[in-house]
């Protein structure tokens, strides 16, 4: 199957950066990334051509390393995020850090080394950011900031890499139902019912769509709300 595009999906071992690699699993041979290696060999024994990227993306060295074996990619998804919440006035520096480091600058980084191996490959990056990175809501602020700033990055990415031959994709899923949006649902102090919320694996199909879109596309950004009647 070499001869299949190959895919980098960061966050695979649970929520939405499964959901993606599984959805990616049947056309492109895909790299796991995460940190979590049980879920990851798991998932790659699901998967037809799958291999575990085990690497802290906040560990400069650990990721520079590992691109560095990497010369041509078809695909990188950006799907491992953190969501740090709380109001203003309880949002110590630390909080904001936390969600910078992860949804920004890390992204930003493998991004910036992966770019020989998208530009050999005239690849795609494609980058799950947020509803909060389209409309800020109160007690959110330090999340929400990141993703503005994650959608701020993918459209400086789009402007200098498009005539490099590379596509950029943004996708904004509403709330989904994944364990990091009950964890949020608890500290909000809510009942969870998953139906109010999208599956995971309908923000992966609009991820696929955006990857699979025939070569004369380019589709820059992807909104996906939950139907509140189904």
């Amino acid at each position: 199957m070499a001869d299949r595009p190959l895919a980098l999906v960061t966050g695979a071992s649970r929520g939405i950066g499964e959901a993606v690699a599984r959805a990616l699993g049947g056309t492109h041979r895909v790299l796991l990334g995460g940190r979590d290696v049980g879920a990851l060999s798991r998932l790659a024994g699901e998967l037809p051509d799958a291999t575990p990227w085990t690497v802290d993306l906040t560990d400069e060295a650990a990721v520079a390393d590992a691109a560095a074996a990497i010369p041509s990619l078809d695909v990188l998804v950006h799907s491992a995020g953190v969501a740090r919440l709380g109001t203003v006035e309880s949002s110590p520096a630390q909080v904001w850090r936390d969600n910078f480091e992860v949804n920004v600058v890390a992204v930003a980084e493998l991004t910036r080394l992966l770019l020989p191996a998208l530009r050999a490959a005239h690849g795609h990056v494609v980058l799950i950011n947020s509803g909060q990175g389209l409309s800020a809501r109160a007690g959110w602020g330090a999340y929400a900031a990141s993703k503005f700033g994650l959608r701020a990055f993918a459209d400086v990415l789009r402007a200098e890499e498009e005539p490099n031959g590379l596509r950029v994709t943004s996708v904004y899923p509403g709330r989904t139902d994944t364990e990091m949006q009950q964890a949020i649902v608890a500290g909000e102090g809510g009942e969870y019912a998953p139906e109010r919320y999208l599956r995971p694996d309908s923000v992966a199909a609009a991820v696929h769509a955006a990857v699979t879109a025939t070569p004369d596309a380019h589709p820059t950004e992807v909104v996906v709300r939950p139907r509140p009647h189904r």
